[in-house]
């Protein structure tokens, strides 16, 4: 099972220091109070990145880093863009502005303090790690002037992963193909079901975990309506189950309203076998579900890993938003969580995985990136492609309870369209 070559631009230790004079500009605003914010392009690139700039004390004179840094998520580079750049240095542009963030009237409302140019080359990065800046840069074009700095470090880093895609609906119990450029290789099937008497009827769960489980499957008394029961097993090409998702609370709109809400989500449960015995499992994640109210409409999701050592408890590892409209990235990458020394996510490091979902009524096939050092076997990648199937799964679970669902997500004949 051969990785696809990824390359991450990486854009780091972003910092800006104003000039002495400007401490005092206008009507008496300190710079600590007026935000500041950069844009931040590569070349050919459509994705643009925007971030708030943190002020820094230090002198930007010397070689000193900044006391108060931020970062950006980098741009992914898969085998296509490294083609169209190989041999062809680009550019990565930083544009600096004060101001808010956001446009007013149609117009962008920030005003441009300044633009800073880093040149890269992006030959053989997909085998070497490369640093292209590291240190501070003047924005300012008049020399003899003082004008503002700003802080960046700029490199770039092999992030080959595993890339596959679902061959449909996850509701349709597609088979799942490993993709390697132009080869499109079966390596996983899905089967869908909707027992909506049962949620484990079919899984025992081991022991150790099952006060973990009956916490959230508590058999208490539920409203008429509700999306409940589905899970999806994932098997291997010998027909063995190697993951699972199954829905452990059902999604239920909340009191007078037809949609689920964020007091009271729905929730999956992703399931590993326990060790050999494939009849037995136990939990390795959890994903709660719900929909967003506010000016655009959005499915929220929060995912959790379990600790092997402690089934009972949970690390929040990606909590966001997207839009039921257009769908959006499911991600994991704990690189834009907080700096190398957090405590707060002690598994993994840096990139992990990136599922696409499609918009509410559009037909979904989604294509799943999963980081090398998360993959020892089969069966590890088998656990992010049931988490990606739940979270596509819940764009349809979080669908508002006045509109109907196709037949495979409910055995009853009242609660689908043909």
């Amino acid at each position: 099972m051969d990785p696809c070559p990824f390359v991450r631009v990486i854009v780091e230790s972003l910092s800006l220091s104003l000039p002495v004079a400007a401490k005092h500009a206008g009507t008496g605003i300190h710079p600590t109070t007026t935000p500041c914010f950069c844009k931040i392009t590569l070349k050919n690139i459509s994705n643009t990145q925007t971030s708030l700039l943190p002020l820094s004390s230090t002198p930007s004179s010397n070689d000193s880093p900044p006391d108060s840094t931020t970062s950006i998520p980098g741009f992914h580079l898969d085998s296509s863009v490294l083609r169209r750049f190989s041999g062809k240095p680009t550019t990565l542009q930083v544009s600096v502005y004060t101001g808010r963030m956001g446009q007013s009237c149609g117009m962008n409302s920030g005003k441009l303090l300044g633009r800073v140019r880093v040149n890269i080359d992006l030959n053989k990065t997909e085998f070497r790690p490369c640093t292209y800046q590291n240190g501070w840069m003047k924005l300012g074009k008049e020399p003899q002037k003082p004008s503002a700095r700003i802080h960046l470090v700029v490199r770039a880093e092999p992030d080959p992963r595993f890339v596959f895609q679902f061959g449909g609906e996850p509701e349709c119990s597609p088979v799942v193909f490993q993709i390697q450029g132009n080869i499109r290789q079966p390596v996983f099937s899905c089967k869908f079901s909707a027992d909506r008497n049962s949620r484990f009827r079919s899984l025992q769960v081991d022991p150790s975990t099952r006060g973990y489980m009956s916490s959230y499957a508590s058999e208490k008394e539920r409203p008429v309506r509700e999306r409940k029961g589905w899970m999806i097993m994932i098997y291997d090409l010998s027909g063995s189950p190697v993951a699972a998702a199954s829905m452990i609370t059902p999604f239920v709109p909340s009191q007078g309203s037809d949609r689920v809400s964020r007091s009271n989500p729905g929730a999956w449960l992703i399931l590993r076998p326990n060790g050999f015995c494939v009849s037995s499992w136990k939990p390795w994640g959890r994903l709660e579900a719900w929909r967003e109210r506010g000016p655009v409409d959005g499915l929220g999701y929060k995912f959790e890993l379990v600790s092997d050592a402690a089934p009972n408890s949970r690390v929040p590892i990606a909590e966001s938003t997207m839009s039921v409209k257009k769908g959006g990235q499911f991600v994991i990458d704990t690189s834009i969580i907080g700096d190398s020394s957090s405590k707060s996510v002690p598994f993994i490091r840096g990139f992990v995985m990136g599922a696409t979902v499609e918009g509410e009524g559009k037909i979904s096939k989604p294509l799943v990136q999963v980081g090398v050092q998360h993959v020892t076997c089969m069966a590890d990648a088998a656990l992010f492609v049931a988490l990606s199937a739940a979270v596509d799964l819940s764009m349809d679970a979080c669908r508002l309870f006045t509109h109907k669902l196709r037949k495979e997500f409910s055995l009853d004949q009242q609660d689908y369209l043909s």
